[in-house]
């Protein structure tokens, strides 16, 4: 084999090897996010990305969060880089991240725009089905190499929706309102995640046909669906939301004193926590139907 033939040979399997090498992956926009290793400097920009990249394996490679970042305990201790919607991008240049993490609806995505235009790969996170939380931990466990982790924690979370499924698929329908916040009015449609715990438990959203993902209702809307159960993603600042209905007394949920809380967390976040959410929502429909 004479020294060029060589030559050529192996620069043909340095080249396979360096394309071997790169991680692609692609985000819930469908773009082909691309790194030559893996993440070692993560920027997550809203609460529940960074659940997720725990739940998927992270340790001590995400550099920055946002507001609310407070859950598993470490992320508490991560910097600061603003709030989902208002993120100080000079201090997101300075702190040199290989890759950030965004989410669709939460982010302004003008600015993630700027982000990507200065070079940093964005994967955009954007769950609308339990499925997608499993991919989502699957696709940052690729990112992150931490694949044997993410697919421990996709698979249990799978195992669980499955289980809450099969409990709950022949029950009785009960017609459920979500109150997402009280001034003003917000619910959500039967696109939102949330819509999707209402539905594993064998419940119906009565505002699942409006049209938009996060709708502004009127007091009047709610009368008028008379839902038989109000639900409201709760925390303490929040406790009297549900208090605020108490003078509606011709409504269902009111009559027949139906009205209960979540903690927010556990139902907004579209991480595995997700379940214990599930699981609260699924435990409530099933007093009212003990009670009707």
């Amino acid at each position: 084999m004479n020294f060029i033939l060589k030559i050529t040979i192996l620069m043909i399997c340095f080249f396979s090897l360096s394309l071997r090498a790169e991680i692609v992956v692609v985000d819930d926009t469908g773009q082909r996010i691309v790194l030559e290793k893996p993440a070692s400097r993560i920027i997550s920009l809203a609460p529940h990305t960074t659940e997720l990249l725990y739940s998927a394996g992270a340790t001590d490679q995400i550099i920055g969060t946002v507001s609310f970042s407070d859950y598993p305990e470490q992320a508490k201790k991560i910097k600061n880089i603003g709030s989902s919607n208002k993120f100080d991008l000079e201090l997101i240049v300075a702190l040199k991240p290989d890759l950030i993490v965004a989410w669709k609806s939460g982010n302004t995505m003008a600015r993630i725009d700027e982000l990507k235009h200065l070079g940093f790969p964005v994967f955009i996170n954007e769950p609308r089905k339990f499925t997608d939380i499993s991919e989502s931990l699957l696709k940052l466990g690729v990112l992150l190499n931490t694949q044997e982790i993410a697919q421990t924690q996709a698979k249990q979370f799978n195992q669980t929706i499955l289980k809450l499924r099969m409990e709950n698929q022949h029950k009785a329908s009960v017609y459920v309102f979500y109150q997402v916040w009280n001034d003003p009015l917000f619910t959500i449609n039967g696109e939102h995640l949330i819509s999707k715990v209402i539905s594993l438990c064998g419940g119906k959203n009565v505002f699942e046909s409006v049209n938009v993902l996060s709708p502004q209702i009127g007091i009047e809307a709610v009368l008028q669906a008379n839902p038989q159960v109000i639900v409201a993603g709760t925390n303490e600042s929040r406790s009297h939301w549900l208090g605020e209905w108490k003078k509606w007394t011709g409504m269902q949920a009111v009559k027949n004193k139906h009205l209960y809380a979540i903690n927010a967390d556990l139902i907004v976040r579209h991480t595995p926590r997700i379940v214990q959410g599930a699981q609260q929502m699924c435990k409530i429909l099933d007093k009212v139907r003990e009670k009707n």
